[in-house]
């Protein structure tokens, strides 16, 4: 058997260099159909009227769910390594693109 082919049940993944690096964002909107669940990941800079969407990420509704199931575990591991995040009260940024949605 080849050393490069992945065994059975693993999934080989490659992460490009550009990809790698990461985007920042300071803010997400989430919209869902039936079928599918859109989160925009906004850079969004204090006293810049506008913002560009920066990645948008399109999930089924299972896998949405997983992220958020996963998410959660990850923040209370953080939080248990390192203390509890604060989450400070900011106040509430204009929304006047695209439909409305939740963070």
């Amino acid at each position: 058997m080849d050393e490069n082919q992945p065994k059975d049940g693993q999934i080989n993944i490659e992460l490009d260099e550009k990809v790698a690096e990461g985007t920042y964002s300071n803010l997400a909107i989430i919209n869902h159909s039936v079928s599918e669940f859109i989160v925009d990941f906004i850079n969004i800079m204090p006293g810049v009227p506008k913002a560009k969407v920066k990645s948008r990420i399109i999930l089924t509704p299972q896998h949405a769910k997983r992220l958020a199931k996963a998410l959660a575990d990850n923040v209370h591991k953080f939080e248990q390594a390192h203390g509890e995040i604060k989450d400070y009260e900011q106040p509430p940024i204009p929304m006047n693109f695209g439909p409305t949605g939740q963070a």
